[in-house]
């Protein structure tokens, strides 16, 4: 029997055009725009002033606040100057403009070698706060904050599934950096004092699981999943492996588990050894428009346009989403910059993005039985339609991972994730609202 959950659906995946060749490195842009904020959590603030010359790896935004991550500077250069900029998913946010001086001078700090034997288990977590690591899966989420939990953890689970179609980043991640994924989880497994750690990589990735068997420790293992999306969703992920339940509302670590994707786990066994911060990722750039897709070791701060410029477009794009295509964000301009959750970038062509109208409701309740949280997507979207969001709280809407699969679905092309998005966008507004009442 395969190891899944239940629900969930099977889109294209698209991933041929990337899973072959090996990483290039993205030629680094003159100017980086380095936001202060990549993450869940209290924006940083900087810490150095226009004019100041920093080098890569150097510290130059943080904040007090426990839900947050320092930022550093990915190159050696100038601080030209601090403004705004739009990020990925939509939001502004504060940022730094750095003029690279192309010397890649590192900060001392950067320059240790060590041990993992030779650190306290506790002292892992504030390696990895200083070192500004944040989940690299999507959800961008401090580190340090997840491997501080209130409840016991007996398992840590490495998020290797990438359900996500287009994106090939993490299993490019697999072949090439597999001791470096094997040496983050055993440095998160240390911090628990425990041993039992799973990886779980979708049967679609063969060579993935080869690759991390031979550097797998005691109490370590490798697990195939059934390729299906959102096989790489959190509490689905939890389920498939465990058969634990995440309750509504809860974390994972309410049940004892913690979850670390396999990029994270790259950066945390850097930091940890090298006391590297995270100024640079794989993103996947692909797409019916691009040149010459592949996965590019790219830093931080890079204009998603740069980018684009480097690999080459065979025309202009319809769309160009950050992210995949189920669950990015569609971006209305390219000079927003790459952050540490911007896993890949998709340019499409006319011919793939098709307006359709929609039609009404047919009640076929395929979006109910692709639902991975148990929803009635249907219903939901109609309350959120009449503005009832009392009565979507009710029905679950919070609940929701925002996957795509309702909207993937429905053969009436209606948008039941968009209403369901503003339904909770709506309802954690009115909660904010009464709790500073």
């Amino acid at each position: 029997m395969k190891i899944t959950f239940r629900g969930g659906v099977h889109p294209p995946q698209h991933k041929e055009e990337t899973m072959h060749g090996e990483i290039k490195e993205l030629p680094v842009p003159e100017r980086l725009v380095v936001s202060m904020s990549q993450h869940i959590g209290a924006p940083s603030e900087p810490i150095v002033e226009v004019g100041d010359h920093v080098l890569m790896g150097q510290k130059i935004g943080d904040s007090p606040v426990f839900v947050t991550a320092p930022v550093h500077s990915p190159v050696s250069g100038t601080v030209e100057g601090i403004t705004t900029t739009h990020l990925p998913n939509g939001r502004i946010a504060s940022a730094m403009v750095i003029q690279n001086d192309f010397e890649d001078t590192p900060d001392p700090s950067t320059q240790m070698q060590r041990k993992l034997s030779d650190i306290a288990p506790d002292d892992i977590v504030s390696i990895i706060e200083n070192a500004g690591i944040v989940g690299m899966g999507g959800a961008s989420f401090p580190t340090h904050v997840k491997l501080s939990p209130k409840t016991p953890v007996d398992t840590v689970i490495v998020n290797a599934a990438e359900c996500e179609p287009y994106l090939t980043n993490d299993y490019h991640v697999m072949l090439s950096y597999g001791e470096e994924i094997v040496g983050g989880l055993e440095a998160v497994l240390y911090r628990f004092g425990i041993q039992n750690g799973i990886i779980g990589v979708e049967d679609n990735k063969p060579k993935a699981v080869a690759a991390l068997r031979p550097h797998l420790k005691d109490g370590m293992s490798v697990k195939s999943l059934k390729t299906k999306y959102p096989q790489g969703s959190e509490k689905q992920l939890i389920w498939a492996l465990t058969h634990r339940e995440v309750p509504a509302g809860g974390l994972p670590a309410d049940v004892g588990v913690v979850v670390i994707n396999v990029s994270t786990c790259v950066a945390i066994y850097h930091a940890v050894t090298r006391n590297l911060p995270l100024t640079r990722r794989i993103v996947t750039v692909t797409g019916s428009a691009v040149q010459n897709p592949g996965n590019y070791l790219v830093r931080v701060g890079t204009p998603i346009q740069a980018l684009l410029d480097e690999v080459g477009l065979k025309e202009e794009p319809a769309k160009i989403i950050a992210g995949g295509p189920m669950m990015g964000m569609a971006l209305f301009r390219t000079d927003v910059p790459i952050i540490k959750a911007s896993g890949g970038v998709v340019a499409l062509t006319k011919e793939e993005v098709v307006p359709t109208e929609a039609d009404p409701c047919i009640r076929c309740g395929q979006c109910v039985r692709a639902c991975p949280m148990n929803l009635s997507p249907v219903t939901l979207t109609n309350f959120a339609h009449l503005k009832d969001y009392d009565m979507c709280e009710k029905l679950g809407a919070l609940s929701c991972i925002e996957c795509g699969s309702c909207a993937y679905l429905c053969p009436s092309n209606r948008y039941p994730l968009q209403y369901i998005k503003l339904a909770k966008a709506s309802i954690m507004e009115q909660k904010r609202k009464e709790g500073k009442q």
